[in-house]
């Protein structure tokens, strides 16, 4: 593999993109610790979801800077900022579907259901994390603009 590329079908470029990153001028480059933990995360996370649903896996947020989860409004704590953590969509599946997948077959840290509302295929996206020191909490979460819930809610 290449210096760019993270995994058979992941590049470290759509792993670090930020139209904000770059319309406010924002150094969002990794270092090798966070390029090794997103390459876990795709390994571990994203290569076996893009095989399962046999479709491309559409990052809308990967890695962040601190700074730049700062100026989105996320916390410097976030798990984008370590390269531990992806939001993503598969176009024309259903984003319950693939957090249900993912929950019932992946090792994970943290899988959130954002934003989706049931019986709209389309709403939302997938976040999820991961740990490449094998310290995943497996925890499984729901989030609708307003509070978290426990679980997968449909």
């Amino acid at each position: 593999m290449g210096v760019n590329t993270l995994s058979p079908n992941f590049t470290l470029q759509e792993m670090t993109k930020s139209q904000t990153a770059t319309r406010l001028g924002i150094d969002n480059t990794p270092t090798e610790e966070h390029i090794s933990s997103l390459r876990a995360l795709c390994e571990a996370v994203l290569e076996p979801t893009r095989s399962q649903f046999n479709a491309p896996v559409i990052v809308s947020s990967g890695y962040r800077s601190e700074f730049l989860c700062e100026e989105i409004g996320s916390k410097p704590t976030s798990q984008h900022c370590k390269g531990e953590a992806v939001d993503f969509e598969i176009i024309g599946v259903d984003n319950h579907k693939v957090a249900s997948w993912i929950q019932a077959n992946l090792e994970y840290d943290q899988l959130i259901l954002e934003h989706y509302e049931s019986g709209k295929p389309n709403s939302g996206w997938v976040h999820v994390s991961y740990k490449k020191d094998g310290q995943n909490r497996k925890q499984a979460l729901t989030f609708n603009g307003r509070s978290y819930q426990q679980g997968l809610v449909k």
